[in-house]
């Protein structure tokens, strides 16, 4: 296929939440992440929309989180199919009208046409809204002209309540997506959205050899996509044979009831820094990574290429933090939350997660530490019944 023209994307810039407890999130975003709260929505937009919303930020990552007041809001008809979760991706856009007619020639569902909003000082906001394949996840285009307020009826607060990001966030790497079958999806983002494949792998986490046969254990075949112009990046999986039902892309699904959003990656300045103080100062809690990972971790460094790592292996081992790369010291280190179900020990939470981040050099996807995860996921899931 040739290559599309770009819609003109700039950037990732919010993620919308749904959730059943806005103030449940509001404790683990400022108390918990260190986010600032910017701001919240006006009554005005709350008793016309029937939602809440509050808006948290550390460096370049925008949350909106919005909790259904009373029946009919987007959030409400959301939350009826799902638990909390991500219900549409914000995206910046140079040119609003190029990027509707695009998408318009290549056959997307418009949920909304162009909608055009001016503040008080004259700036101004255009946007329009699609549905996707990606469960009932919308996607927003905006374009800003000197339109300051995140939405319309957006209320800044005068000073960000909370946190100062002493984590060190700085923004989104890229969102993952697990789906029954992700080939409709990653055609409609070639055929649709124009973006192009970046990277692939598929495995499973119990291989053995080819003669035997195998008890149980979690497949799956990841592809990710991207737009080479913002390089905003997917990561999308699906459950690999055999044992589709016990593999844990399957078990996502199920839990969240449908394709979604699975997790965000969160790029930090320094992972063992953030991570050591998000353990001992906030409590978070992330999956589990067995000790052989790190007694094995010092000729896989050799095999990979990258040669050598800054990092003290037990320090790593202590956090456990993930490494991976494929370069003369390029590599990437990663470390993944429990899932929302998980830390708040509620299942109405949902089966979303939030993975931390640190490249240096390395632009891959942890292909060596996919297993781990997965493995580490399947044994969460079993630990609470979920398997």
């Amino acid at each position: 296929m040739a290559k599309l023209e770009s819609l003109g994307i700039k950037g990732l810039e919010s993620v919308h939440w749904y959730v059943h407890d806005l103030e449940r999130s509001r404790r683990f975003y400022v108390d918990g992440l260190d986010f600032a709260e910017q701001g919240v929505s006006s009554p005005q937009l709350e008793k016309e929309g029937r939602q809440k919303s509050a808006v948290f930020q550390a460096g370049n990552v925008v949350l909106v989180v919005s909790q259904p007041v009373g029946e009919g809001s987007r959030a409400w008809r959301f939350l009826r199919k799902h638990p909390d979760g991500v219900g549409t991706l914000n995206y910046q856009v140079e040119d609003i009208d190029k990027t509707y007619r695009l998408l318009e020639q290549r056959g997307a569902t418009f949920i909304t046409d162009i909608q055009r909003h001016t503040d008080d000082k004259g700036g101004r906001l255009a946007q329009f809204s699609i549905t996707t394949p990606f469960g009932d996840t919308t996607f927003r285009f905006i374009q800003r002209d000197g339109y300051k307020a995140l939405y319309p009826g957006f209320v800044q607060h005068d000073k960000p309540h909370g946190g100062n990001n002493r984590y060190g966030f700085t923004h989104i790497d890229h969102i993952t997506s697990n789906f029954q079958t992700m080939k409709p999806m990653l055609l409609w983002m070639e055929h649709v959205m124009g973006f192009e494949k970046f990277w692939e792998i598929q495995f499973h986490t119990d291989d053995v050899a080819a003669q035997q046969k195998r008890a149980h254990g979690s497949g799956l075949r990841s592809e990710v996509v991207w737009d080479p112009v913002s390089r905003v990046k997917f990561a999308n999986n699906e459950p690999l044979r055999p044992f589709f039902k016990a593999s844990q892309i399957n078990i996502f699904n199920e839990d969240h009831r449908g394709d979604g959003v699975q997790h965000l990656a969160l790029v930090v300045k320094d992972i063992l820094t953030s991570v050591k103080a998000m353990r001992e100062k906030a409590g978070i809690s992330f999956m589990p990574t067995p000790g052989t990972y790190y007694d094995a971790l010092p000729q896989r460094i050799q095999d990979l290429g990258i040669k050598k790592i800054d990092e003290d292996i037990q320090v790593l081992r202590d956090l456990e933090v993930l490494v991976d790369g494929a370069g003369e010291h390029s590599y990437l280190l990663q470390i993944f939350m429990k899932d929302a179900a998980s830390l708040y020990k509620d299942p109405g939470a949902g089966p979303f997660f939030y993975e931390i981040i640190q490249r240096k050099g390395d632009q891959g996807f942890g292909g060596g530490n996919f297993r781990a995860l997965f493995e580490s996921i399947e044994r969460q899931q079993k630990s609470e019944g979920r398997a």
